[in-house]
């Protein structure tokens, strides 16, 4: 399988927004598609979930960390998954992975987001 291809890391200050993008191969084939973090030296949180079930019915779940602040969205034309990040904290710092699945199969190569107060 064709590992996804992350951009749209980088620096930000608090209170700021940063947009992630995911290009995936045949993101349509994929009922599931989930972004986690990993903050250095801790484990894998997720963050938050993309279901679509078909082109006209989608859903997301997130992370109360992140509720309100996230969105997650997917650009079938453009085959990217996207995670929007407003009103970031501090403790939004972390590798950001993309993934095929809830369980965070297929994942990316990971995206750095660093945030300063």
């Amino acid at each position: 399988q064709v590992q996804p291809v992350q951009s749209g890391g980088g620096s930000v200050q608090a209170g700021g927004s940063l947009k992630l993008a995911c290009v995936v191969d045949d993101i349509e084939r994929y009922y599931c598609m989930a972004w986690f973090r990993q903050p250095a030296g801790q484990g894998r949180d997720w963050v938050a979930t993309s279901y679509a079930a078909n082109a006209h019915s989608s859903w997301s779940k997130y992370a109360d960390s992140v509720k309100g602040r996230f969105t997650v969205s997917r650009d079938i034309a453009q085959e990217t998954l996207y995670l929007q990040m407003d009103r970031v904290k501090s403790e939004d710092t972390a590798m950001y992975y993309c993934a095929k699945d809830a369980r965070g199969s297929g994942r990316g190569q990971g995206t750095q987001v660093t945030v300063s107060s």
